[in-house]
């Protein structure tokens, strides 16, 4: 295997769509990261998971934070603006969150049977705008990892390098771009240039000693990036540069996406933290 860089920063996202937090060091099981994606906000009205995915009707929910309660066992600690901090355990978590989102939703730590999400066209959000009615398609969560993977969006775990985030950031008029507009899992640090990500599925990651990943596919960019995160203005370009320079199919059997960065599934769990060395070879399929 060959080096390709070193692992600088491990995120999770205890509530699906809301803001994360920075991992010094944990886990990586075939689940994916502990506590990442745990829970979710289900429409009470139509049984989907809240996403923002679907900015019309979900983007308030990347102004709110979450961090794992290390207090609280399996609790996890949830920011509202303008609101007191909340406890996912506390009883009136769901009424504060559905009268923060405007719509009746329930705090879930388990995802209903078949569950889905809209993902709203990403190409006609950018055209018509965040509040118009635009055409979605109807995703199933985690199709891409075991049962019991909470409410990742397909594969246990997504990576992002550098290499992509520089160029990005160069081709943009702000002349930078923020790593968690991609809400990463890992993000790798590269020497390349480019979206070097593009030539990696199929391949096989070793992070660390022990942990070895599988490249599954690259991850196809919907609107998530030009919205607003806490204290970070909207920023359309971080949509509109891969879907100028970086167009391509997440597989080979799909029409071409913006895409950044790639998904992959954990062959061999172990422990990682920032700085392990990040190894690249040919997978073994």
């Amino acid at each position: 295997m060959d080096e390709v860089g070193t692992l600088a920063e491990l995120w999770r996202y205890p509530v699906k769509s809301m803001l994360g937090e920075r991992a010094a060091g944990t886990e990586a099981t075939v689940h994916g990261l502990p506590g990442d994606r745990r829970l979710a906000l289900i429409d009470r009205e139509t049984g989907k998971i809240a996403s923002a995915k679907a900015p019309r009707l979900w983007r308030s929910l990347l102004r709110c934070s979450a961090t794992l309660d290390a207090e609280a066992g399996s609790g996890v600690r949830i920011g509202v603006p303008g609101g007191k901090p909340l406890r996912s355990t506390d009883p009136d978590v769901d009424e504060v969150l559905s009268a923060y989102v405007g719509r009746p939703v329930h705090l879930a730590a388990e995802p209903p049977e078949g569950a889905t999400l809209d993902r709203s066209r990403p190409d006609e959000v950018l055209l018509e705008g965040l509040d118009a009615f635009v055409g979605a398609d109807l995703v199933r969560v985690g199709s891409g990892t075991p049962a019991g993977g909470g409410f990742v969006d397909f594969a246990p775990l997504h990576l992002i390098t550098t290499s992509t985030l520089t160029r990005i950031a160069e081709l943009s008029p702000r002349g930078t771009v923020e790593t968690e507009r991609y809400r990463p899992n890992l993000v790798i640090r590269t020497t390349d240039e480019g979206f070097i990500e593009n030539e990696w599925p199929g391949r096989e990651i070793r992070i660390g000693e022990q942990v070895l990943l599988q490249v599954v596919c690259s991850t196809p960019r919907c609107a998530v990036p030009t919205l607003e995160h806490g204290e970070q203005p909207r920023d359309v370009a971080a949509l509109r540069i891969p879907a100028a320079h970086n167009r391509i199919p997440a597989m080979p059997d799909l029409p071409a996406e913006p895409c950044a960065g790639v998904y992959a599934r954990v062959l061999v769990p172990g422990r990682i933290a920032p700085g392990d060395r990040a190894l690249i070879g040919p997978g073994s399929v």
